[in-house]
């Protein structure tokens, strides 16, 4: 008999990284460490060598090249051709505040007028936006929506950085008939909050690397009580991402080492627009037509 040919290697990076989801509850620890790592970092790959690679998910370098052939490349440089388009430089988001001016002053940027820093910014939120509209799955998207159409009660929950995006989102759901509940963990009495969750409700999780426990935690508890999941992530492989019925995944460009939220309220702003929009079509009153 002859032997099973293995499958072709993916030709693009979202099919690599549609292979990896597929199959990642089945890999090995040290594979899932370097499929986190490809997900997390596309934009480094490209340029990194195989033992940078090991040594930031604490592996060896043929673990790196058993996980390439495993999706059917012939090594590593075979894989990292996928990533050589479309470079981008990123200050890493795990530096303090502090850390990242200084870093910036450093690399040359000190004499930066304040006009020079925001142009920066808006380079990059453009930048980002650019990229946001060319890697947006509709239908995850349209999914979203459905699902808070068809919810009684809409459970939010977010912390850090990504707090603001679900105060907005609160905010703008309380235009609708719709039930809110916004988890803001005040007083860390978030289990007692989320009590009142039944099967059926939506709950919206906003998280980005490195994620925060807490809301991981509520992720999982609600996903046990019956909840369903929309999450907005930078990964399909997270915790958050496993729990969810659907996700919407943003990646966010840096400036000066820190992270933008431009693509991450333009996503949120259009969940409730469209929102919004598909409520309204349910609601037809009877105009008068003029004489």
């Amino acid at each position: 008999m002859a032997p099973t040919s293995a499958p072709p290697a993916p030709t693009t990076e979202d099919a690599l990284m549609a292979a990896i989801e597929a199959e990642f509850a089945g890999l090995s620890r040290q594979l899932k460490q370097i499929g986190s790592y490809v997900d997390q970092h596309r934009s480094y790959l490209g340029i990194q060598s195989i033992q940078e690679v090991a040594d930031h998910c604490a592996v060896q370098p043929s673990a790196v090249v058993r996980f390439a052939k495993h999706f059917g490349f012939s090594g590593f440089t075979d894989m990292q051709k996928l990533f050589r388009d479309g470079l981008a430089r990123q200050i890493s988001p795990s530096k303090d505040y502090q850390s990242r001016i200084r870093s910036a002053i450093e690399s040359g940027a000190k004499d930066l007028r304040s006009a020079d820093i925001v142009h920066a910014v808006i380079d990059g939120g453009i930048s980002g936006m650019q990229e946001l509209r060319s890697s947006l799955q509709e239908p995850a998207f349209d999914e979203a929506v459905e699902l808070l159409f068809e919810a009684d009660t809409v459970w939010l929950m977010a912390s850090g950085r990504s707090f603001a995006v679900a105060t907005y989102l609160a905010y703008a759901l309380q235009h609708t008939q719709k039930r809110v509940q916004h988890i803001t963990a005040l007083g860390s009495m978030q289990d007692g909050q989320l009590r009142g969750l039944r099967a059926g409700d939506v709950m919206v999780v906003i998280s980005f690397a490195p994620y925060a426990p807490e809301t991981e935690h509520i992720a999982a508890q609600a996903h046990a009580q019956g909840a369903h999941i929309i999450s907005i992530t930078d990964s399909r492989l997270g915790a958050i991402a496993r729990v969810a019925r659907t996700s919407l995944l943003v990646k966010e460009t840096s400036v000066f080492g820190f992270r933008a939220l431009t693509n991450t309220m333009a996503v949120t702003q259009s969940l409730f627009m469209a929102l919004a929009y598909r409520l309204e079509l349910q609601y037809q009153p009877t105009r008068s037509r003029p004489a």
